[in-house]
């Protein structure tokens, strides 16, 4: 049986367009080019009934390395904490003082965009500091 290696992280959500803008800042991605026909999303939307408009949106890593990322409306929130979130590796090989330093600067820029520190974690001899945070929505993910 063959593994797969690639894969799409989805998010269930109640406006897909402008979460999908927050995440391509907080991870540095690109939003999809209009469909082909239309010379932008704005022309697409207007083509469609209006109850299929933004129905789904993704983002993705310009360099191809990171998975996609699909964003989908459904009609409940959130009302739960999340089983599954995303670490942002804003710190990743960083340790101690400077790391630190460097997730409060990522968290300031995100807090900026919307999104709201919940808890920094310090470190404490066996796990580096990382910073629990929420998305425009209420996700739930960490920078580490």
């Amino acid at each position: 049986m063959a593994s797969i290696k690639e894969f799409q992280v989805t998010l269930d959500c109640a406006e897909p367009v402008r979460l999908a803008a927050f995440w391509c800042e907080v991870l540095g991605y690109v939003l999809p080019p209009a469909p082909e026909g239309f010379d932008s999303w704005e022309e697409y939307r207007r083509s469609v009934p209006i109850e299929e408009q933004d129905r789904y949106f993704a983002c993705t890593d310009p360099t191809g390395k990171g998975p996609r990322v699909l964003f989908q409306r459904v009609p409940e929130g959130k009302v739960v904490k999340n089983r599954v979130h995303l670490d942002v590796r804003a710190g990743a090989g960083l340790v101690g003082d400077e790391r630190l330093a460097t997730l409060e600067a990522e968290c300031e820029r995100l807090v900026k965009l919307g999104a709201t520190h919940l808890k920094t974690l310090y470190a404490d001899g066996e796990n580096e500091s990382c910073i629990n945070m929420q998305d425009i929505e209420g996700n739930e993910f960490c920078l580490d």
